[in-house]
C-alpha cells in the first residue's frame, strides 16, 4: 500500500501558516476517504483537514499547538 502525505492547506490568499488544534485521530487508526483528521486553525477561519485516502494514519508529524507552514506534510 502506497503512503499519501496529507499537506497543510492553502486556507486563503494571505494565509501562510496554521495552528493544529486537535487531532481527531490518533497514529494506527484507521480512514476513510474525507473522514476528519485534525482540526486546524489561522487568522481567519478555524477549519478540518479531511483524508485524501482510505488507510491507516502512520505518523503524525506535529502536535497540538504546532504551527505549520502552508503546503507541508503533517
Amino acid at each position: 500500500m502506497a503512503k499519501v502525505e496529507i499537506l497543510m492547506p492553502h486556507m486563503g490568499e494571505s494565509v501562510f501558516e496554521a495552528t493544529i488544534i486537535k487531532w481527531l485521530k490518533k497514529e494506527g487508526d484507521k480512514v476513510k476517504i474525507d473522514e476528519s483528521l485534525v482540526e486546524i486553525a489561522t487568522d481567519k477561519v478555524d477549519s478540518e483537514i479531511t483524508s485524501t485516502a482510505e488507510g491507516t494514519l502512520l505518523k503524525c508529524l506535529f502536535h497540538e499547538g504546532d504551527v505549520i507552514q502552508v503546503g507541508k506534510p503533517i
